[in-house]
């Protein structure tokens, strides 16, 4: 499949595929997904001079083939397993000069293609002992908060960092299918098994989506079949209203229940293979079951009734809170909102409801700590919700590989280091992320944003893999193949600039876990009290004497006991808290001193400097790199890398001299604060 011209090929350029492409393979299996895998081998043969065929006796390279094909050639019948590989699973191996990938399914036949592109000539050299690759989470799934009408504040992509929407237009379908085709290759390149193709704020053109714009949706799942990803669909709470003309919405009226089961009917024979509903209910302006006297679950229980037949699941979401707070009012947590609605409500929903949850408590901020609602729920489904659009995270116009961060999420043990980790809760389960493609050459506006998307996937398929790993992953697969000089210089001068990214921004932005510090409405860049005295509930109390949000149970909003032990106590206490985290969960003065031995205050210069300088370097960095990568790639990231180092600058400047004023305290380095 050739990718249009116009656009980047993130990590699936043609000279990836060399190796596959120039050696002589055999592809056995039927099925649309079979049929995909032989269509990238021909491709690639057609390219480098390999061969590919669907039968036939040898001599074979390479045997991509179904465990249930009635006769398995040579090395691929003996490597052939007893038990069975799994549904997206397969086996690698390689014995006597031929490599094996076989699947029980096209999935993993699908899977198995795209690991030895990424393992290159490595898949054909020497022996390789039989590897078992299973995918740890059984739903990897993006969120499109994309528009089908262009919203008069959000745009045609709400939180969208690289341009507009590689669905919609201007209140219609793109009509540009050989880019989402595109699109469908990239994520199942990286794991990805399903979407939602439409925000999970729905506005009245996107309703109908549900009814009699339909065939815009299945149109989408058409492309992304062929790749084993399924489509879902945002819909509003209020459609039996909205486009069913019913006078109510109620959960528990029984005509609202038979119009949900008769369009939810009406979707299936439309899209037989539909994955299901995204719903945001009661949350920021959308409609939900609050408004009847109902619950969440009552909410969510109508739609998986619907569903359920069919096999589909509804996505609820957790992200629910009260956004018209009094600010004087200290009680009000925003944090606690998810687990005070919700977990009284465990074990009361359906098997299909999936309940999703924001990795942390408040929004994805640069650092917060893991929501308690993931440990609260053990019967019920969870899924948890990262964001790799970077909202709060400089927007893809800066530098701020996540999958660190991520991992940390998926390593935190909500019962203390003899427990389950989150990785364990959601395995067998859910991995959610919020999308971060447009319609962007480079699909992600930052060229070195593609990196988050390509770690997603692969954490979701796989959640205890090495960032750095990943990231050598994806810098051998977009940029090493086409390289014409250094390689090894090339993979350091991002790794110097990547690998530490997050901290980075979180040194010059936000500090100790205290967040939310940006400008309101569009949250790029700094504004100390931009939210302080809003109904938002994202607050930092800083006075003339100290900051911070007390959340504790003995003089607080009671947050920390949302926690089970032994982190309920840990946040509890100041003199256990981790200091990346002490804001968020502490009100104290400048002069508390840290585990580092450097007061709060000193510390907020000092990183504020540290990062601002961080950001400075990883421009020199690239500077030095001319000549190691595409001339226009390279003119972008300088052009965004320099956006990146004045907004840091900005952030220093301003959280410095904020807190030097509230302070009064001195820098102990002598340094400038404006």
């Amino acid at each position: 499949m050739t990718t249009p011209d116009r656009v980047h090929p993130a990590w699936l350029p043609p000279e990836a595929f060399r190796a596959i492409g120039s050696r002589r393979t055999l592809v056995l299996g039927d099925g649309l997904l079979a049929e995909t895998v032989h269509d990238e081998v021909a491709q690639a043969s057609a390219r480098y001079g390999g061969s590919v065929r669907r039968a036939g006796d040898g001599p074979y390279d390479l045997v991509l083939a179904l465990t249930t094909a009635e006769a398995l050639p040579g090395v691929a019948g003996e490597v052939r397993p007893d038990s069975a590989i799994g549904d997206e699973g397969y086996l690698l191996a390689r014995r006597d000069g031929v490599t094996v990938v076989l699947a029980d399914e096209p999935a993993g036949l699908l899977y198995g293609l795209f690991h030895v592109v990424r393992l290159g000539e490595r898949a054909f050299a020497g022996e390789r002992p039989a590897e078992h690759h299973r995918p740890a989470v059984r739903r990897r799934m993006l969120d499109h908060w994309d528009n089908v009408d262009v919203h008069p504040v959000m745009g045609q992509v709400e939180r969208g960092y690289a341009g507009g929407s590689v669905f919609w237009r201007d209140g219609a379908p793109r009509g540009d299918l050989v880019r989402v085709r595109a699109y469908a290759r990239l994520l199942a390149a990286c794991g990805i098994n399903a979407i939602s193709v439409n925000n999970v704020n729905v506005h009245a053109t996107e309703a109908h989506l549900l009814t009699d714009r339909l065939g815009d949706v299945a149109a989408l799942a058409d492309v992304f079949r062929p790749y084993g990803i399924r489509v879902h669909l945002s819909v509003s709470f209020a459609s039996p209203v909205v486009v069913g003309g019913l006078p109510t919405s109620d959960p528990l009226d029984e005509d609202v229940r038979k119009w949900w089961a008769d369009v939810t009917g009406r979707v299936y024979d439309t899209i037989p293979d539909f994955g299901g509903y995204v719903v945001k209910a009661d949350s920021e302006g959308q409609p939900g079951p609050f408004a009847y006297g109902r619950d969440h679950a009552d909410g969510a229980n109508l739609l998986a009734e619907a569903l359920a037949p069919y096999g589909g699941v509804v996505h609820w979401r957790a992200f629910v809170y009260n956004h018209r707070q009094d600010w004087r009012d200290r009680s009000t947590d925003r944090a606690r909102a998810a687990y005070d609605h919700f977990a009284p409500l465990d074990g009361r929903f359906r098997d299909n409801v999936i309940l999703q949850v924001k990795h942390g408590p408040i929004d994805f901020q640069p650092r917060e700590p893991v929501s308690p609602v993931i440990a609260a729920m053990p019967a019920t489904r969870v899924a948890v919700e990262l964001q790799v659009t970077q909202e709060y995270t400089g927007q893809q116009r800066h530098v701020c590989y996540l999958a660190p961060m991520w991992r940390e999420v998926l390593g935190f043990r909500p019962w203390g280091a003899d427990g389950s980790d989150v990785a364990d809760l959601v395995g067998g389960g859910d991995l959610v992320a919020v999308s971060n493609v447009g319609d962007d050459p480079y699909w992600t506006g930052h060229p070195l944003a593609q990196a988050n998307l390509y770690a997603f996937g692969r954490l979701a398929w796989e959640p205890r893999l090495d960032p750095v790993a990943i990231l050598d992953e994806w810098i051998d697969l977009t940029f090493v193949p086409a390289a014409t000089g250094d390689t090894e210089r090339l993979r350091r001068t991002l790794h110097e600039i990547m690998d530490d990214s997050w901290r980075t921004y979180e040194r010059y932005t936000a500090p100790l876990g205290v967040g939310f510090m940006v400008r309101p409405g569009h949250h790029y860049g700094p504004d100390v009290d931009g939210y302080e005295y809003t109904p938002w509930g994202t607050y930092h109390f800083a006075d003339r004497d100290g900051v911070g949000v007390d959340r504790t149970r003995a003089t607080g909003t009671g947050f920390t006991g949302q926690y089970p032990p032994p982190w309920s106590e840990v946040y509890e206490s100041l003199a256990d808290c981790p200091d990346e985290l002490l804001l968020f969960f502490h009100h104290v003065p400048y002069g508390h001193v840290l585990r580092s031995g450097s007061t709060v205050i000193q510390h907020i210069y000092d990183t504020h400097f540290a990062g601002a300088e961080q950001a400075a370097e990883a421009g020199r960095r690239w500077e030095e790199a001319v000549g190691l990568f595409d001339p226009a790639l390279h003119a972008r990231v300088k052009d965004l890398l320099d956006e990146q180092v004045r907004c840091a600058e900005e952030w220093r400047d301003q959280i410095n001299a904020y807190f030097f004023r509230k302070s009064g305290v001195p820098d102990a380095h002598g340094r400038r604060i404006p």
